[in-house]
């Protein structure tokens, strides 16, 4: 048995491979899609939808292969988040942060963090996140403090953007310690002094209910923090790696919308008049213009579904410990690449939606403004300029881009 948020569940199975990893999101994405309206409608938390998440031993894919997980590779990981963001982008973005920082912890754990903190996710624990904050300078103005006192270590402060963490095991928090150094505590979501609100009121991503979380003194191990100031003084794929999953979202998102369209297209739309009247259509799938539109679409969703394959594939060669700074750059420019590309088809799609299905797609029921909202709002989580910017500045100066956890 497993310790999640509210009680006791059965441990989840351990995926032993790649095939195995995405027959089960197939499968996991399958029993999700008749509800996925209902969840973007009510914005509540999606408890279900996320307990069967927990429980179908995706957590687990990329733990190493000698703590007893299957560590498949990045083009693995990307394809299980794009399948489940093709139904529903807000439960492919909830453990986003887990997959992070399973990697933080394979790369910057102790022996002890790994063997405790990996037996749990196996089993099927969560790890959400509490990182951004509001109120200051931008959102990485960290106020929140590891501090000591009598009784050990206490956080304070307050957090947001929290995805996830009200239905997780574990919560990874990052704080500035006594020295002002940046590091990571790992505090349970039942923890005295850990407070996880709802008060997530957005118009895309609405299931991720990703709110704020409040820390008054909350004690933390010492033997779960990670000096995290580390990661970012020597060449790391941390970021480029937690941005892959953010890119397979956005492949996602267009892929379910241009899906919706081409079965709106098929079986409700009807021809616009003018190709009707003239002799073209006799149906909206057989409008020259639709015809043009939609096969444009497929053209940039396949690029883009590519182009995240083969950043993924650029990280495989690359791996979770960069040999240097040029090979770093090699995996961050290459997601950069996928994502900056991914965030502009998904909206796009989302938007010639409706282009291609006409007036009747706008009615509510139908409910695919969702996908337009959901891009839109996982496109602001950081700028797609700067992605450029990072990728144009190699290309023309030779600049290799700054290293830091976003990229």
């Amino acid at each position: 048995m497993v310790r999640q948020s509210g009680g006791m569940r059965a441990a989840a199975p351990v995926i032993g491979s790649d095939a195995a990893a995405l027959a089960v999101a197939r499968s996991y994405a399958e029993s999700i899609a008749d509800s996925v309206i209902e969840r973007d409608r009510s914005g509540a938390v999606p408890a279900a939808a996320l307990a069967a998440l927990d429980g179908s031993g995706l957590l687990g894919v990329t733990v190493p292969a000698e703590h007893g997980g299957p560590d498949v590779s990045p083009v693995t990981l990307a394809e299980v988040v794009r399948i489940i963001a093709a139904v529903d982008p807000a439960i492919a973005q909830t453990p986003q942060a887990h997959f992070l920082f399973v990697d933080v912890l394979a790369v910057w754990g102790s022996d002890d963090q790994r063997q405790r903190l990996f037996a749990d996710v196996l089993a099927g624990a969560r790890i959400g996140n509490a990182l951004a904050e509001r109120g200051g300078r931008h959102a990485q103005d960290l106020r929140t403090r590891l501090r000591a006192d009598g009784a050990g270590l206490r956080l304070d402060g307050t957090k947001y953007y929290c995805t996830g963490s009200v239905t997780a095991r574990w919560i990874a928090v990052s704080a500035l310690d006594e020295s002002d150094r940046l590091v990571v505590a790992f505090v349970e979501r039942d923890a005295p002094g850990v407070d996880v609100d709802t008060d997530w009121d957005v118009m895309g991503q609405r299931a991720t209910v990703s709110g704020t979380t409040t820390l008054r003194a909350a004690p933390v191990d010492p033997a779960l923090v990670v000096p995290y100031h580390r990661a970012f003084e020597v060449p790391q794929q941390l970021g480029a790696r937690a941005q892959l999953v953010h890119a397979a979202i956005q492949v996602g998102i267009a892929g379910g919308a241009l899906r919706d369209a081409t079965e709106f297209v098929r079986i409700r739309a009807r021809p616009f008049f003018e190709a009707a009247r003239g002799g073209w259509a006799d149906s909206a799938g057989q409008d020259p213009h639709t015809i043009l539109r939609h096969g444009r679409l497929v053209t940039r969703v396949r690029a883009a579904e590519q182009l995240l394959r083969w950043a993924a594939g650029e990280l495989q060669d690359v791996g979770r410990h960069p040999a240097d700074a040029d090979q770093a750059a090699r995996g961050s420019l290459a997601v950069a690449q996928a994502k900056a590309f991914a965030c502009d088809i998904a909206t796009e799609v989302a938007s010639d939606l409706f282009a291609l299905t006409g007036a009747s797609a706008a009615d509510e029921r139908h409910d695919l403004s969702r996908h337009w909202r959901n891009a839109r709002t996982h496109a602001s989580h950081d700028p797609v300029d700067w992605k450029y910017h990072h990728i144009g500045n190699h290309v023309l100066n030779g600049v290799l881009p700054p290293n830091h956890g976003q990229l």
